[in-house]
């Protein structure tokens, strides 16, 4: 269902059932350490910005563990130093741990009930007013019996039905995704696109971990890619799953446990991937019915319960007359998925919109660019969206008073289909605004803007900066504009007579003022402080010099490099994720953006002491590494790191040496950050996932750079 119109069914339901028998769904918002830094530090007289600061160098970790990762992580150090400064923020912030918060209306779930709730649970109203909500979580209106709805509102489905009525728009071609004539699931050009990790915007599988599995995996049908998104899940790859999955699909024998279970894993290779699988395990083994075998897969999640129903399978089993042997490693298997997987119908269900957004980005790129950008359902930030739109050869057209709409839009070009950034776009812009400035279009100079848009002259000031009214402003620069809107807004309020701007001779005739035009970097720092997208130009393109001289390599060519090679790589930092891993230890995961594509970088435990503090607190990077094969892909295993920002300014004020004595050239190439047994699962798949204390279990793209100052600094976090 589209996440835009999600209300929409919500309304539908309760004037289906009735407000008296239906109420969202409560969420319990309980303390973590951000969230009880933030409250403990504004309650102790803290100022805002420094709270802001120190919550936000925090993981998204227990609240309880808030002094030993002060104490711990090396991003922390420099703020542990200082952390006598801080009284008892610590002390009291950790005494908040898992208190309740506060409680919001849970995404997607309703509660339907045969009689009134109100006779049954407490209700009370949503933060806006518009629905009862019960004050129970998903688990507690489950064990009252009532039936709960999840109304999963996809936010890229509100993207692909944007994508689609702007190519009806613009062409005329009316696209029904759900029609196998217009939609071919089969696409062999979306599947090229898959197969080279070229993912970007494709639902389910556009994260860096998606795309070095679809990387190795090499998908072909629709039926790899539904294995593929039921393999990208934690009980799968806790199990070693996705590696054995993987090494049958290219050949390798299938291998069973046992000949009886042949007929439930043949058409996965012998890989235990869904639901449906683990249920008839347990009913095959224990000759249970699948009624039974469902209540035995949902204890696996319960780990109260899991001895008695391991106790249990066992004894069934094994009067079947499995051995031992069988036993031992069939309940590894089960144990190990827990009810972290999907049954298959909510894989197909999954890979269908992931097959439809392939084949609009393959045949209609501009248009789900579009879509993406004005929904954004992904787990990249907005800017790494353009950038791959501009990989594509999909221009990206700046915000214009007179060409953009409140919406973005599909707009024709030279070279094809572009699309045009929206006036909601616009940092601090309200609807209203947006709305008398589209009713207003077109207009023919900036008096003229402002006597019938009426827009505030903060918003004015930022249309200006990034270039809205240039088609308007002829030989004057943007600072130009700037001086005139405020004369305007000034000369306007010393007037009497409500919102009125009368045009006045000597500002129509104003010519330019010798003030000098914005330079291409404050140009770039305007886009990046009002939209958070680099329009104008990539924001790697002020440093290619640089790198040229130092030879990093940049993500298309390092696609051609060896296996161990040393090797510099620069981004901009798009992802960082701390997740369980094999070894249970703590791996950086970083994914760089540089322009020609992403580089992921893989940081172990023995580079954190040097560059856990970089990684976290910069948003512009120098990484020197050794290349790792992953399949057809190219990753790095991440040694050193550097501020790009402080490189540069080292060149620009003492020259190219400079660079070169603080990448410390003449040093030996540091040994690889963890000896080849130990990596191996990053290489070959992973093979069971252990938590480390401080995994940051964010979405990979919610701790990417703060780029508000061209990535001088970022307020980073793990995750």
């Amino acid at each position: 269902m589209e996440s835009a119109r999600r209300l929409e069914v919500y309304d539908r339901i309760f004037e289906r059932f009735g407000a008296e028998r239906v109420a969202v769904t409560g969420m319990p918002e309980t303390y973590r350490a951000r969230h009880a830094l933030r409250d403990t530090g504004l309650a102790l007289g803290l100022p805002p910005h420094v709270v802001d600061r120190v919550a936000k160098s925090f993981p998204h970790i227990r609240a309880c563990d808030i002094r030993s990762a002060l104490a711990e992580l090396p991003e922390l150090r420099r703020l542990n130093a200082d952390a006598g400064s801080y009284g008892r923020l610590w002390e009291l912030a950790e005494g908040l741990d898992k208190l309740p918060r506060g409680m919001a209306m849970h995404p997607c779930g309703v509660i339907l009930s045969n009689s009134s709730l109100l006779n049954r649970l407490p209700v009370q109203p949503t933060a806006q007013g518009r629905y009862p909500m019960v004050q129970a979580d998903k688990d507690d209106v489950e064990d009252l019996g009532l039936l709960k709805l999840d109304v999963l509102g996809v936010r890229m489905q509100s993207a692909m039905a944007h994508a689609v009525a702007e190519i009806r728009r613009t062409t005329g071609r009316q696209i029904d995704l759900d029609n196998a004539d217009h939609v071919p699931l089969d696409d062999v050009f979306a599947f090229k696109m898959i197969q080279d990790s070229d993912t970007v915007g494709m639902f389910q599988l556009e994260s860096p971990g998606q795309q070095d599995l679809v990387g190795r995996l090499q998908p072909r049908d629709p039926q790899d890619v539904i294995a593929d998104i039921s393999l990208f899940r934690p009980g799968p790859v806790q199990g070693g799953m996705p590696a054995m999955y993987i090494a049958a699909r290219h050949g390798a024998a299938p291998v069973y446990p046992h000949p009886d279970l042949e007929p439930v894993l043949a058409d996965t290779y012998g890989v235990t991937i869904w639901h449906e699988q683990i249920i008839d395990i347990f009913a095959v083994m224990t000759g249970c019915d699948r009624a039974l075998a469902e209540v035995a897969r949902r204890i696996l999640a319960d780990e109260k319960r899991l001895p008695k129903l391991e106790k249990w399978f066992r004894a069934k089993a094994g009067a079947l007359g499995y051995t031992p042997k069988v036993l031992d490693e069939v309940w590894h298997i089960v144990s190990s998925f827990g009810a972290y997987g999907f049954c298959r119908a909510h894989a197909v269900a999954f890979a269908v919109p992931a097959l439809q957004s392939a084949w609009l980005k393959a045949h209609h790129p501009a248009a789900l660019y579009a879509g993406l950008l004005e929904h954004d359902p992904g787990m990249w930030p907005l800017r790494v969206i353009v950038s791959d739109a501009r990989r594509h050869n999909v221009p990206v057209l700046p915000v214009d008073i007179n060409a953009s709409k409140p919406a973005y839009t599909v707009e024709a070009t030279g070279t094809g289909f572009g699309v045009r950034l929206s006036l909601s776009s616009v940092k601090g812009i309200s609807a209203e605004q947006v709305t008398r400035i589209a009713a207003g279009q077109p207009y023919n100079s900036l008096q003229d803007f402002l006597q019938r848009a009426h827009p505030a002259l903060p918003i004015a000031e930022r249309l200006i900066q990034i270039g809205a009214l240039d088609a308007l402003k002829g030989e004057q620069t943007r600072r130009d504009l700037l001086l005139q809107a405020t004369e305007l807004h000034r000369h306007t309020r010393t007037r009497p007579g409500p919102g009125q701007l009368p045009i006045d001779d000597s500002l129509l005739t104003a010519g330019p003022s010798g003030l000098r035009e914005m330079t291409s970097r404050e140009r770039l720092d305007a886009e990046l402080g009002v939209l958070k997208i680099d329009v104008s130009q990539h924001l790697m393109e002020h440093h290619h010099r640089l790198l040229r001289e130092i030879g990093a390599v940049d993500a298309t060519h390092l696609r051609a490099l060896h296996p161990g090679q040393p090797v510099l790589v620069a981004g901009v930092r798009a992802s960082t994720q701390t997740p369980p891993i094999p070894s249970g230890k703590r791996v950086i995961f970083v994914t760089l953006e540089d322009g020609s594509g992403l580089v992921d970088i893989a940081f172990f435990e023995d580079s954190h002491e040097d560059c856990a503090h970089t990684i976290f607190h910069n948003g512009l990077l120098l990484v020197r590494g050794t290349v790792e094969a992953r399949g057809p892909r190219r990753t790095v295993v991440g040694q050193k790191v550097w501020d790009l920002e402080k490189l540069a300014a080292a060149r620009r004020d003492h020259g190219p040496q400079a660079v070169l004595d603080l990448l410390d050239h003449a040093s030996p190439a540091p040994t690889p950050a963890q000896p080849t047994a130990p990596r191996r699962p990053l290489v070959d798949g992973t093979t069971g996932a252990r938590l480390h204390p401080y995994a940051d279990l964010q979405p990979a793209g919610t701790r990417s750079a703060d780029l508000n100052r061209l990535g001088h600094s970022s307020s980073g976090s793990a995750g």
